[in-house]
C-alpha cells in the first residue's frame, strides 16, 4: 500500500527541525514517525493518522476532516484519520505532530 510522499516530505521538515528524535518506520502499509519507540503521527495512503491521548478525543469528530482510525475494520484506540483538507499549513502539521508527542510522553 502506498502513501502520499509529499506528506511524508512536509512532516520530515518539521520533524528534522525539532529537538525531538524521530525515527521513521513502514508499519500499516504505510510510513510512521515514533518519538522513542511510540508513533506520534504516520500515512496511510494520502490521509495522516494520529495518535492522540483519550483526555484530547472529545470534540475532535466535530471537524468533518476527522474520524477514528478503522484499519482493522473497528475504530483503534488513541488513532484518528486526518484528511489532507486540514492539513493546508505547517501549523496544522504541527498539531498532530504536538498531539502525537503528547501521546508519546504519556506512555514512557
Amino acid at each position: 500500500m502506498a502513501y502520499d510522499e509529499s506528506l511524508a516530505m512536509r512532516i520530515r521538515s518539521i520533524t528534522e527541525k525539532m529537538d525531538e528524535p524521530f525515527i521513521e518506520k513502514k508499519m500499516f502499509g504505510g510510513l510512521s514517525f515514533l518519538y522513542k519507540g511510540k508513533m506520534t503521527v504516520g500515512i496511510i495512503k494520502d490521509q495522516l493518522c494520529g495518535r492522540v491521548i483519550e483526555s484530547d478525543f472529545p470534540n475532535l469528530f466535530d471537524d468533518i476532516n476527522i474520524s477514528p482510525m478503522n484499519f482493522t475494520g473497528k475504530p483503534m484506540k488513541d488513532f484518528v484519520y486526518v484528511s489532507q483538507d486540514a492539513l493546508q499549513s505547517d501549523e496544522d502539521i504541527m498539531l498532530w505532530i504536538d498531539r502525537g508527542l503528547k501521546h508519546a510522553h504519556s506512555k514512557l
